[in-house]
């Protein structure tokens, strides 16, 4: 809710406070006194278009400020802190300070939490905030979008069913907006998904001519690295052999033979003492050890013979048919079997398109024929809802001086959306006799407000905001009618927070808090500038304003003592 407004420089308001709190405010004042720059302050905070004629009289800009208190979670706080605001956190709650100002010039700046805002941010918070009803601004329940919202959540609180059915519909309807939309791709793209598919046979042909294995490039160019070095290979391993176990090798003595020799003199002495037992057994495996190596080098000197100029010209081929492979599709032969995979997956991909888009088709049908039970079932339930909504709103229609207006509501067939197959409109029938026209055309300022007021307390329970700002509510109407007037705002009252702009003492004595806007002083120059002063009223000072309204003698002692018993008799819901 609104705990308070600051206004300053604001039309005849050179700079007030109006100290707000839960259920119904009421703001009263003689004619000419400011009263409406109170809601000329509201709209400017919910981000209305500026006007610099609203900037008073001398002064460099006109500002107002508003300070609200929310619940924790609330989309406006959500909203505002993508905004970048700063955000003061209590227990089960949070504090939002909204501010504007208007230059003489025109220009306007918006702050939210204490930083700079585009106004657009003002006006999406205030849709979530804060409900204004008078003569230029009823901006709620009047576009058909909201009007829709307003009777989906009155139907869901008159049928359990209907939230859960609505819901069903909608699931289906994305359902079947998602299956169009692949049909579409599906279809739109069929040449260049067979251009695609085709590239990809053509270079999966390729590929599997080659038939590359995983590492091969690395391998084949180890084995050109050898097969060009052959003579080499086998010139070094020969004499590497020769010198381990040829006796004819330099001076006739080789390795093997050495080590052998050693053996032999150490085991002819290994009776005297142990310990060179174990030496010579370390000579034997040195000597089986120079052996197996020998072997080795003769039998790889012997395989070289083989590995001759044919080879490593097949070698070359190779290396030279996976370099164009390489060339084409990936860095390396391992990536390139990589892409191969891949490649089959996405044809087969492609290959199954005239399967899939059959399976749509048949998909497609069958959302449609459910979306169309669903869209049925939902329209018979709002048009049940409607006809509840529409009786109770006519009832308390009659009680604001309108008895002979009618709220209907018309549901025709519209073009499927996510909420269904239904075209709302709410209209209004002002007279006996008189065609069911929009809300807005066809009924005065005034009567266009009780009739948002007969709406926004049918609706209070289950489509509420959390202020409700009306301006004019009472235009045209006295007696009887002005205390239904002020009884429904404060029935309103027990569900949100209202705050009322009247003329009427009956409406005023229903008010949980009482503000006065008064004259304070008029200056006597040319220029003409008035100021006026807001204040809340302590139940003394009601009396003598109530009076005031009543007879325009707030020192009336008769006129008092009626304002009295109107206090009495205003008796108020117990939040």
């Amino acid at each position: 809710m609104i705990e308070e407004i600051r206004i300053r420089d604001l039309g005849v308001i050179s700079e007030s406070t109006l100290p707000l709190g839960p259920g119904l405010s009421v703001v009263s004042g003689e004619t000419g006194a400011g009263k409406t720059m109170v809601v000329t302050a509201v709209g400017l905070l919910l981000g209305n278009r500026a006007d610099a004629g609203s900037v008073r009289n001398g002064a460099k800009s006109a500002s107002a400020e508003a300070t609200l208190t929310l619940p924790k979670g609330h989309p406006a706080l959500l909203r505002a802190v993508e905004a970048g605001a700063d955000i003061d956190e209590f227990d089960g709650g949070a504090q939002l300070i909204l501010a504007r100002t208007v230059s003489a010039d025109g220009r306007s700046r918006a702050h939210v939490g204490g930083r700079s805002a585009p106004i657009g941010v003002l006006n999406e918070l205030g849709e979530a905030l804060v409900a204004v009803h008078g003569q230029s601004d009823q901006i709620r329940l009047k576009n058909p979008s909201a009007q829709r919202a307003a009777l989906d959540k009155f139907a869901a609180e008159a049928n359990k069913g209907f939230a859960a059915k609505l819901a069903t519909y909608r699931s289906v309807f994305e359902r079947w907006r998602a299956v169009q939309a692949e049909l579409a791709e599906l279809r739109s793209a069929s040449r260049e998904r067979l251009r695609e598919a085709d590239s990809l046979t053509t270079a999966l042909a390729e590929i599997d001519a080659v038939a590359p294995l995983s590492a091969e490039d690395e391998l084949l160019k180890a084995q050109a690295v050898k097969l060009g070095n052959v003579e080499e290979l086998r010139k070094a391993t020969l004499g590497a052999h020769e010198a381990l176990s040829a006796a004819d090798y330099g001076d006739g003595v080789d390795a093997a033979g050495l080590v052998d020799t050693a053996k032999r003199l150490v085991e002819s002495v290994a009776d005297a003492d142990e310990e060179l037992t174990q030496t010579t057994k370390r000579l034997s495996e040195v000597g089986y050890l120079l052996a197996d190596i020998a072997r080795d080098l003769a039998s790889y000197a012997t395989s070289l013979d083989t590995d001759g100029p044919g080879r490593l010209a097949e070698v070359e081929d190779r290396r030279g048919e996976l370099a164009v492979l390489v060339r084409k599709y990936a860095p390396s032969i391992d990536e390139v079997i990589e892409w191969a995979d891949a490649a089959r997956v996405r044809l087969s991909e492609l290959s199954d398109d005239s399967g899939r888009i059959e399976s749509l088709e048949a998909e497609e049908l069958a959302a449609l024929a459910e979306l169309g039970v669903l869209a049925a079932e939902v329209t018979a339930m709002r048009r049940k809802a409607a006809d509840k909504l529409a009786k109770a709103v006519s009832d308390e229609l009659k009680a604001l001086a309108m008895p002979d207006a009618k709220l209907v509501i018309e549901i025709n067939t519209a073009d499927r959306s996510i909420h269904g197959e239904d075209d709302i409109a709410f209209l209004l029938a002002p007279h006996a006799g008189a065609s069911p026209r929009p809300l807005g055309k066809g009924a005065s300022g005034g009567e266009l407000s009780r009739v948002m007021l007969a709406l926004e307390v049918v609706l209070a329970a289950v489509d509420p905001v959390p202020t409700f700002v009306f301006d004019e509510v009472d235009s045209g109407v006295g007696g009887k009618a002005a205390v239904e007037i002020g009884r429904r705002l404060a029935m309103l009252a027990e569900h949100v927070q209202v705050l009322v702009v009247t003329h009427l003492p009956q409406v005023a004595a229903f008010a949980d808090q009482h503000i006065l806007v008064t004259k304070s002083s008029v200056s006597k120059n040319s220029t003409g500038i008035t100021t006026s002063n807001v204040r809340l009223l302590t139940y003394e000072e009601r009396v003598v304003e109530l009076a005031r309204m009543l007879a325009g003698q707030e020192d009336s002692a008769t006129a008092q003592a009626h304002a009295k018993e109107l206090l009495a008799q205003a008796v108020r819901p117990q939040r």
